[in-house]
C-alpha cells in the first residue's frame, strides 16, 4: 500500500504512464479518464493529472480562482534510489530519457535528475553513506 501520494501535472497522460511504467518501474493502478491515472512503486503513488478547463469534473488540475492554469516542470521532485545509478542513466538515455544534468557526488549519495516527457524532474540516486539508504541494509 502507498503511503506517499505525489501529484504530477502532464502534458498527455498516456505517454506519462508509458515513461514511469517503462523506464522506472511504476504500475498502473487506475486510468479512468484521459486526463488521469495514477501509478505506483512501492510506497510511492504517483497521480497524473493534464491540465483541465475549469468546466472538467476532474479537480486536481483545473485553473487557480485567479485563473493561473497549472504547467507540467518546476524544481520540486520526488526521489528514487537505485543500486547502480552510472548504469540506471546509462539505460536511459539509450531510451533516449533526457536529464537536467550530468550526475553529480554530494555528502549521501550521488545523483541526477532525469525528466518525464513533460518535463517533470525525477531525481535517481545512489546513496553513498549507510544512512543514505531508503531500507535499512
Amino acid at each position: 500500500m502507498s503511503t506517499v501520494s505525489v501529484r504530477y501535472i502532464v502534458n498527455d497522460v498516456d505517454e506519462a504512464m508509458a515513461f514511469y511504467c517503462r523506464h522506472l518501474g511504476f504500475e498502473e493502478q487506475m486510468h479512468p479518464d484521459p486526463a488521469f491515472a495514477m501509478l505506483t512503486r512501492g510506497d510511492l503513488r504517483l497521480v497524473l493529472v493534464s491540465p483541465v478547463p475549469a468546466d472538467h469534473r476532474g479537480g486536481g488540475s483545473r485553473p487557480m480562482p485567479d485563473g493561473a492554469k497549472q504547467e507540467p516542470g518546476g524544481w520540486n521532485r520526488f526521489m528514487l534510489e537505485v543500486s547502480d545509478l552510472d548504469a540506471t542513466v546509462d539505460t536511459l538515455r539509450e531510451a533516449g530519457i533526457r536529464f537536467r544534468n550530468d550526475i553529480v557526488t554530494g555528502v549521501g549519495s550521488k545523483q541526477i535528475m532525469a525528466e518525464d516527457p513533460s518535463g517533470n524532474p525525477i531525481e535517481l540516486f545512489e546513496p553513498i553513506r549507510a544512512e543514505a539508504r531508503l531500507e535499512a541494509s
